[in-house]
Parts: C-alpha cells; sequence; structure tokens
C-alpha cells in the first residue's frame, strides 16, 4: 500500500511540474454560486487602481507613479502592455520592459493584471507595431461606407488574427517562464474597448462577404439553447423576425443597424476568444474583456459599435 501511495504521489509530482496544473497558478475557483480568485493557492481580493494609457511605456515614466500606487493602499494594478514595444520588428521580441514591471512590482508588493493593448485599444490600431501599420495590404483595415480606411484593423482578415495571436501568445509564453513561480501577473485583459467607427459595421471586402454569408451555425445553435435567456433587447430583434434560424445577418435578424452591430459583435468576438485562446495553450491564468458603454442617444458607430 505505501508503495502504491508512494507512487501515486510521484505521479502527481511530475505532471505537476510537466504540465503546472491550474491550481499552481493564479485562477478561479467556483464554490456554489461564488467564485474565488486564487493566488499563491490563497484567495486574493483586489485592490486595484489602473495606470494612464501611456503610463507604462518606459521605467521612467513610471517612476513617480509607483509611491502613488501604495500610498493608496493598492495591492493590485491594471498595467497596459504595448504589441508595438514588445514586437517592434516582425518575429523580433523584447520583453525587458515587461520583465522591470514585473521586478518593481514585486519590489513595491503589488500584483499586476497586464492589459494587452493588441489589435484594438479604444477601437482603434494605435499600439499594433509598425510593421503592422505600413503594410495595408497584407494588414487590412477597416472600412466605413464610403469606401474609407481608418485605422482600426478589420476582424476579417486571417494576417491580421495570426499577427496579434503570434504576439499575444509568445508574450503569455514568457510571462509564464518568468513568473509562475511568483505570481505577480495574476490576470489579463485581452485587448481593450474593442468596437467599430465610425460607421456601425466593417465594409471592407472581406466584411461584406462575411455579411452576405449565413448566420454561422455555432451562433443559432446557441440562440436557440439559451433563448430564455437572451438579453430582451436581443430577443426582441430575433422574435421581430420570427425567429429565423436560416439566412445570412439581415435575413434572421433584419435590415438595420441592430443587425450591424450583432454582426460586429461576433467576429470581434471570434477574434478575440481565438488570441484568447492561444494565449491561455501557452499559460492559463484568468483572462476577460472589456466594453466601452454605449453612449445615451447615440447610434451603433456613433459609439464604438459591438
Amino acid at each position: 500500500m505505501f508503495n502504491i501511495l508512494r507512487n501515486k504521489f510521484l505521479l502527481i509530482a511530475f505532471l505537476t511540474i510537466q504540465f503546472g496544473f491550474s491550481q499552481n497558478i493564479p485562477h478561479l475557483q467556483k464554490t456554489g454560486n461564488k467564485t474565488q480568485l486564487i493566488v499563491n493557492q490563497q484567495p486574493f481580493l483586489i485592490r486595484g487602481g489602473e495606470l494612464g494609457n501611456s503610463s507604462a511605456t518606459s521605467m521612467e515614466s513610471m517612476e513617480p507613479i509607483w509611491s502613488k500606487l501604495t500610498d493608496m493602499n493598492l495591492n493590485t494594478v491594471l498595467t497596459p502592455i504595448y504589441w508595438e514595444l514588445i514586437e517592434p520588428q516582425e518575429g523580433k521580441f523584447n520583453f525587458q520592459l515587461v520583465d522591470d514591471l514585473i521586478l518593481r512590482a514585486r519590489k513595491e508588493n503589488l500584483k499586476l493584471v497586464f492589459l494587452w493593448f493588441g489589435s484594438w485599444k479604444n477601437s482603434m490600431s494605435s499600439h499594433a507595431p509598425e510593421w503592422v501599420k505600413l503594410n495595408q495590404k497584407k494588414y487590412p483595415r477597416v472600412k466605413d461606407d464610403t469606401n474609407k480606411s481608418h485605422e482600426i484593423l478589420t476582424p476579417f482578415s486571417e494576417n491580421n488574427l495570426q499577427a496579434d495571436l503570434n504576439a499575444f501568445k509568445k508574450l503569455m509564453a514568457h510571462i509564464k517562464d518568468f513568473d509562475q513561480k511568483d505570481q505577480t501577473v495574476i490576470m489579463v485583459q485581452v485587448e481593450n474597448e474593442i468596437g467599430m467607427l465610425p460607421t456601425a459595421r466593417d465594409y471592407h471586402a472581406l466584411a461584406n462577404a462575411a455579411f452576405q454569408k449565413p448566420v454561422p451555425e455555432e451562433l443559432i445553435q446557441y440562440l436557440e439553447k439559451n433563448k430564455q435567456k437572451l438579453v430582451p433587447e436581443f430577443l426582441e430583434i430575433w422574435k421581430k423576425n420570427g425567429f429565423k434560424t436560416k439566412g445570412n445577418w439581415e435575413g434572421i435578424f433584419g435590415k438595420g443597424l441592430h443587425t450591424d452591430e450583432i454582426f460586429m459583435a461576433w467576429y470581434f468576438s471570434k477574434f478575440t476568444n481565438i488570441v484568447a485562446k492561444a494565449g491561455k495553450d501557452a499559460y492559463p491564468i484568468p483572462m476577460f474583456v472589456n466594453a466601452a458603454l454605449n453612449a445615451p442617444e447615440k447610434k451603433p458607430g456613433q459609439y464604438p459599435s459591438a
């Protein structure tokens, strides 16, 4: 019996070292109807603050901020990480700033929630690297209904997806290697305030083609399965058009800005979910997204649609 137990524990230890069970990294633990964030195998309650959008672009710009964070008795700070700074040249990564932020946060007894300024930050693609911005043929941008391009990477491009996905996966793999033992980085926000401007939907040729295709079966199945749980306004849109399950976007949801926004929400979400999954494959700590709130009396596209 002793040998059996000994072998069992050795096997568990081996698997933990080789594959890293989620219990040994920051994770969410659900008990009954409550969910707790677990860090270093203990419940962790965030007393959090958020940096300005450009505060973490260098350690010099951060220097006067650290004392303010600790003076406010915070234990966690939401800290942007910029795609353009970690991959200034395609395929060549520099994680020095990431490492320096983690090391200084440890010194200040702070945890970090990294905010991935990847494809989108407040709708715009302002923090994509120069090699992405300057090659619009390979990394296309959205177009409005006048065929004008805007500084927003289209979510319908596979090249755009793979570039973001690769960078984010490299980032998460590096954080795992550098920080898994200390668990300074406890969560990651993927992208920031994603949304379409100045029109409700993208009119790039890739987007137009997707708009005419049947609504993905995955979405239809979700709607049917969760019909009673849908947001009332969304349910009403589907109901008004007869709860159809076959057809393109306008065929199922009707013609209008509401359909344009639903269409963009699906494809922005699909893109971001794939990026997040790639990151979790490398280091599966908790991840989340946020959204810009729609403004009163404003229409989709006047606020970040989707």
